[in-house]
C-alpha cells in the first residue's frame, strides 16, 4: 500500500474551522458539516474491499457499484430515506465517538456520547431540520420523531441516531419527497442552503459521490436511499474517500480532527488486507 494522504494538514483544517466559527458567530449558520479527502495509492480489489467492509462493519445500507473505470464501495450505516408507498422515514446520524480498546473504555465512550451536551444539541438540531423537511410534504400532524438519541455501535465508532417519520398524502409523489429532503441535513448543516454555500467555499475539492445517496426506486414509487458515508471510490491507481463531522460553536478543532481520524481508521483497515500484488 502506498502513502496515505490526508488532504488537509491539522493547521489547514484548523484554519477552515476558524472560518466556519466566524460564520457561526455572525449567525449565518448554526452548524456546518465539514469534510476532508483521504487518498491511498495502490491497486485494490474493489470486490474484496466490499466483502471486508461488509463483514467488519455490517452496515445496513451498504452498496457496490461497478462503474467501469472505477467502483463505488459503500458501507453506509445511515438511512437517508425509506418510503414504502405511504410512510417516509429518515434516520439521521450525528454524534460520534471511537470504540474503546477494552470493554470498560468502550462502555465509557458510549455513555460519554449519549450524555454530551454538545453532541446532543448538534444531533437535535439536525432532527429538527429533518422534521421540518418532512413537514413540507407530509400530511399535517403526521411527522414524528422516534427512537430518539439511540447509540449504535459499529466496528470503529459509536453513533447517535434518531428516526423521523411522516405520512405522504396520496396527491404527493416520490419526486416531491426527494426534493424536500435532499441533500441530507446531517451531511450539510443548518440552515441547509447557507451551510452548503459555505462548504463549497471552504472545502478544497468536490465531494463526488460522498454524502450523496445510493439506493433504488421502483415503478410504484417505493424507494430506499442511503447517505453515502463510509464510501470508497476505487480506481486502478488509488482509493479515495472522505471523512468529516458537524461543526458548531463549541466544537473543539483537535477533537474534530481526531474524529476524522477515527472514522478513517475503519476504512483503512480494509485496504491493508485487499491490495493486489504489484
Amino acid at each position: 500500500m502506498g502513502p496515505i494522504e490526508m488532504e488537509q494538514s491539522r493547521e489547514f483544517y484548523y484554519s477552515r474551522l476558524a472560518a466556519i466559527r466566524e460564520h457561526l458567530w455572525a449567525g449565518d449558520i448554526y452548524q456546518a458539516n465539514y469534510t476532508q479527502r483521504v487518498r491511498v495509492e495502490g491497486r485494490f480489489s474493489s470486490a474484496g474491499l466490499f466483502a471486508a467492509m461488509a463483514a467488519r462493519n455490517a452496515a445496513p445500507f451498504s452498496a457496490y457499484l461497478d462503474c467501469g473505470d472505477h467502483a463505488i464501495v459503500s458501507a453506509s450505516p445511515e438511512l437517508f430515506l425509506d418510503f414504502d408507498g405511504t410512510t417516509a422515514t429518515t434516520r439521521p446520524i450525528k454524534g460520534t465517538r471511537p470504540r474503546g480498546r477494552t470493554p470498560e473504555e468502550d462502555a465509557r465512550l458510549a455513555a460519554e456520547l449519549s450524555a454530551s451536551p454538545k453532541d446532543l444539541a448538534e444531533h437535535l438540531m439536525i432532527v429538527d431540520l429533518e422534521r421540518n423537511d418532512l413537514g413540507r410534504v407530509c400530511a399535517a400532524g403526521s411527522v414524528r420523531a422516534y427512537d430518539m438519541l439511540s447509540v449504535e455501535s459499529y466496528a470503529s465508532v459509536h453513533h447517535l441516531v434518531s428516526s423521523v417519520r411522516g405520512r405522504l398524502p396520496a396527491d404527493r409523489g416520490s419526486a416531491e419527497l426527494l426534493r424536500a429532503l435532499f441533500p441530507g441535513g446531517s451531511v450539510t448543516g443548518a440552515p441547509r442552503r447557507r451551510a452548503m454555500q459555505i462548504i463549497a467555499e471552504l472545502e478544497p475539492c468536490p465531494r463526488g459521490v460522498y454524502t450523496g445517496c445510493i439506493g433504488w426506486l421502483d415503478d410504484s414509487g417505493r424507494m430506499q436511499w442511503n447517505i453515502a458515508i463510509r464510501t470508497l471510490v476505487v480506481t486502478p491507481e488509488e482509493v479515495c474517500f472522505h471523512v468529516g463531522g458537524g461543526i458548531v460553536w463549541d466544537s473543539d478543532p483537535e477533537a474534530e480532527y481526531e474524529e476524522c481520524r477515527a472514522k478513517a481508521a475503519g476504512l483503512l483497515w480494509s485496504l491493508e488486507t485487499h491490495e493486489y500484488d504489484s
